[in-house]
Formats: structure tokens, C-alpha cells, sequence
């Protein structure tokens, strides 16, 4: 028979029966020096491969007299061999310490698989692996997560609705939420203003400049009222008007519109919480209730429902007043009026910085001190950094402070507001921090300001002019949806 050689240098060969792809010599039926890429490779008999992408059939179909062995490919997660014969399907059942029942077809075998490591794909180890097409990770409720996860691992939770990563401490959200970069503020006070509590919602374009537009309304005039939010939503929680409140309200932030009642506080009316929020769940800490009283309560809620705050854990220091801001998994509670112990009626500033674990609940412990001891202090973060702004102790204060918030430590200073004042309103995204409105002291005339100023939350320095509130106010709390607690749970 006639040999053909296809020559273009070392290309192609045809020689002996053999073909050589980039080798003059093929050694095998089809030998190929270099790398083979195919989108669908099917694979009939015994085949050694070094590496490979993509993913083997769950039902993969093994050849009669075949037996796996360790030598065939990298260290299996599986001890001995498995040998398959006609008509027998082998199916293994969770993998873990003590006894699993291996089915062979007619009856049952009880084999011990004593291992402590997680499963891999293919029950090998694989350096780089591409898909495709598609890919599904394990899946499964909050409480039917890996009991041992390795960092990097992930996982579809069935009760968010999203994918998870294990960052080595906790399980995380894949966050690739669309977001506008909205900041709203709602509520506050003016005496020198008819209604002295204006019901009204703001809202502004965190990454442009400009004055703010007019929202909607609270179901309820107030002030001294706290705030937080999610990606969606935006919940405003308890104040006062002439007397206390439990409402909570909340509103959609990519839409305009009134606000809508969510529910209510626990245990009591009360003024001077302050409010932090993950992803999906909204913390109010401490307050002011109508008996003259400072608490410790931290109330949570789940922001995508409706219905009352339930208990979650306790302040170490009992205050109100304060600041709060988050990371995705740590809640920061700074400054304030507050007391070591349930109190009539305290009066010192606070300079105390508490911190909790958002995903775990209990009571807080000590994180560092402010700069200055103060209250009717407002703040926010980026995720990394938490920012504080202006207050009030013996007297009006412009002071910016920092911290970081996944180490302890006290605030280091960040710059100054344009003027000494407190009550101001404070939100942010990842880059850049809003300070709205604010009062600059008792005295006529004073009793809000309606000034929006900015910082950039990665550098130092003082704010810059961004626009002006539709009212001029203090104790206007902001809340956006991009802030830095977005990302967890």
C-alpha cells in the first residue's frame, strides 16, 4: 500500500500506520507532542491524561473488567481499588468518619472511609480547571453548609438565593449586585422650621455632585431616628416628635415614593438608636426610652421581610446617641451619652468604641476610643474603613476620625468638617462618604444647616462641597445602597 507524508516541517506525519502531529516519529496510532484542546473529546478504551477541562459525567460509564487503581491518574480520595463488573452500579454515599454503605446491586456492603478532608471533583486535586458550559457548585440550605469548609470553597444556599464563598472564618456573598450608588437621608429637626420635625426623604447620586432631590415622606414626622439599608431597601427605625416611637418604616431606593410601615422596635419606644446593616439583616443598637432610661438591646430585623425587630444580643456599655456603621460581618457602635449599667438620665459623653459579629449575635465587646468623647455622632464606612463625624460634648465639634474596622484600636484622625457641628447625617459607598446637614449650636437661626459635604473614604482630609439638603436639618440619618456592610449576611 502506498504511505502518504504530509510534510510541512514536522506538522503532520502519516508513517507505518501511525499519525504524528508535530512529531516526525509517532510512537502511538495518533501521537501528538504538545497540547490537545477539544469541546467534545469522547474517549473509548483506556486513555492517560495529564491534565484535562471541564468536568467527567456524573454517570460516566465504565468498561467491564476495568480496575482503578492509584496509579492511574493523581492520589484518589478513596482507599483500595473499586473493580466494576457487568450490570453492577457502584454508588457511594457521604464520605466522612465511621461507616458507609456501598451498594453493589443485590445487597449491601458496609466499608469504613476514614478521611477528614472535603470531597474534590473527581476525588483528585486539580490545579486549574476551565468550564465551558456550566458549572454547579454544591447547593443546599444555610444549616446543610459543609460542616469543615476549606477557604476558597463555594456553595449555593438555597435560602438566599445566591452563591457563597468561605473566606476561613465565615461563609460570604458572591456580591455582583448592579448598584446606583444612591444616598437617602429622612426625618430630622429644625425649630426654626414649621413642622420642627419634617418628614421628608432625600435623595442624592453618590459618585456625581449636586443638590438633593425630594423622595417622599415618613409615615411619621420625627427626628433622633435611626437608619440603615440593604441593596433594596432602606429602613428608618424609632425616633420622636413631642413623644417616642416604635415604628419602623422602610422604603425602595431605587424607586421614589412614601415610606410604608415595616413593623415595629422590641420591647419599647425609643429614640437615639443607632442602625448598621449587612446584606440582609438590619441592627439597631441601644436608645433612649420615655422613662428617662438608656439601653443596652440590640434589635435585629431581616430587611427583605416585614414584622417586628427581634432581640439579637446587648451592648456592653449601655448608650444612646452613638454612631454605628458595619463591614459585612462586624458591627461597629461608637461614642454616644452612656453608662456601664441600666441609668436614669445619663450625661456622659461616651468615647467608647463596642464592636459584635453580625452573623453571631451575643453581647459586644470593647473595640478602642474615639478621639474625642461625643454624641449625636453620626458615621459610616466603605466595607474597610469606618468614618465618624462631627458630635457634641462641652461643646460643638468638627472632628473626622477613623478606624479599621477588621482590627481593634482607637480612631485616628481623618480630617475636619467645614464647620463645628452635630446631628449631621452620614452615608457612603465604597469610595466616597456623604456628611449631611448638621446644627452648628443652639442659637437662633443655627438649629440645621442644609450642607452636603464629601470625603474620599480611601485617602485623608477635609470634606468638599457636594450640594445642599431640600430642608435644612440635623439628626437627618443616611443610608444608601452601596455601603460598606453590603456583601454578607
Amino acid at each position: 500500500m502506498a504511505k502518504i507524508r504530509f510534510g510541512y516541517s514536522d506538522d503532520f506525519t502519516a508513517k507505518n500506520s501511525a499519525v504524528g502531529i508535530n512529531t516526525t516519529e509517532p510512537q502511538q496510532n495518533l501521537d501528538v507532542d504538545g497540547v490537545v484542546k477539544g469541546q467534545d473529546l469522547k474517549v473509548t478504551g483506556i486513555s492517560s491524561l495529564t491534565a484535562y477541562e471541564g468536568f467527567l459525567r456524573a454517570d460516566h460509564q465504565i468498561t467491564e473488567n476495568t480496575t482503578l487503581t492509584f496509579d492511574q491518574g493523581p492520589s484518589a480520595s478513596l482507599s483500595g481499588e473499586i473493580i466494576v463488573g457487568t450490570g453492577v452500579t457502584v454508588t457511594i454515599a457521604s464520605v466522612g468518619l465511621g461507616t458507609t454503605t456501598v451498594g453493589n446491586g443485590s445487597g449491601t456492603i458496609e466499608n469504613t472511609i476514614d478521611t477528614t478532608d472535603a470531597t474534590r471533583a473527581g476525588g483528585s486535586e486539580i490545579e486549574c480547571l476551565k468550564v465551558f458550559n456550566t458549572f454547579t457548585p454544591p447547593s443546599g440550605g444555610t444549616n446543610e453548609r459543609p460542616y469543615a469548609p476549606k477557604p476558597g470553597e463555594l456553595y449555593y444556599n438555597y435560602d438566599f438565593k445566591t452563591i457563597e464563598f468561605f473566606d476561613g472564618y465565615g461563609w460570604r456573598q458572591v456580591d455582583n449586585t448592579t448598584r446606583s450608588g444612591r444616598g437617602v437621608f429622612g426625618g430630622g429637626s429644625n425649630p426654626s422650621l414649621s413642622p420642627v420635625y419634617p418628614n421628608a426623604i432625600d435623595f442624592v447620586n453618590i459618585p456625581s455632585l449636586g443638590n438633593a432631590i425630594d423622595f417622599g415622606d415618613l409615615t411619621l414626622e420625627r427626628t433622633n431616628l435611626g437608619a440603615c439599608s440593604s441593596e433594596i431597601r432602606g429602613i428608618f427605625a424609632g425616633g420622636n416628635d413631642a413623644s417616642y416611637t416604635d415604628r419602623i418604616d422602610y422604603i425602595t431606593i431605587a424607586s421614589q415614593g412614601n415610606a410604608i410601615d415595616f413593623g415595629n422596635v422590641s420591647t419599647t419606644n425609643r429614640s437615639y438608636l443607632s442602625c448598621c446593616s449587612s446584606s440582609t439583616r438590619g441592627l439597631f443598637n441601644g436608645g433612649y426610652t420615655p422613662a428617662n432610661q438608656t439601653v443596652n438591646i440590640i434589635d435585629r430585623i431581616e430587611i427583605s421581610t416585614i414584622g417586628n425587630a427581634v432581640d439579637f444580643g446587648d451592648l456592653f456599655h449601655y448608650v444612646y446617641a452613638a454612631a454605628s456603621t458595619s463591614s459585612s460581618t462586624r458591627a461597629i457602635v461608637a461614642g454616644g451619652v452612656g453608662t456601664p449599667a441600666l441609668g436614669t438620665n445619663p450625661s456622659t459623653r461616651n468615647g467608647q468604641i463596642q464592636k459584635y459579629e453580625i452573623g453571631s449575635g451575643g453581647t459586644s465587646i470593647d473595640f478602642g476610643q474615639l478621639s474625642v468623647a461625643r454624641w449625636i455622632v453620626n458615621g459610616m464606612s466603605n466595607g474597610t474603613r469606618g468614618v465618624f463625624a462631627g458630635g457634641q460634648g462641652s461643646t460643638y465639634f468638627s472632628v473626622i476620625d477613623y478606624i479599621t474596622i477588621a482590627s481593634e484600636g482607637n480612631s485616628l484622625e481623618f480630617g475636619e468638617l467645614s464647620t463645628v457641628r452635630d446631628g449631621v447625617g452620614a452615608t457612603a459607598n465604597k469610595t466616597r462618604g456623604l456628611f449631611a446637614g448638621g446644627r452648628e449650636s443652639v442659637s437662633p437661626g443655627t438649629n440645621g444647616i442644609n450642607v452636603i459635604e464629601y470625603i474620599t473614604m480611601t485617602s485623608l482630609g477635609n470634606p468638599v462641597d457636594f450640594g445642599d439638603l431640600t430642608v435644612p436639618r440635623h439628626r437627618c440619618p443616611g443610608l444608601s445602597d452601596s455601603h460598606g456592610g453590603l456583601g454578607g449576611f
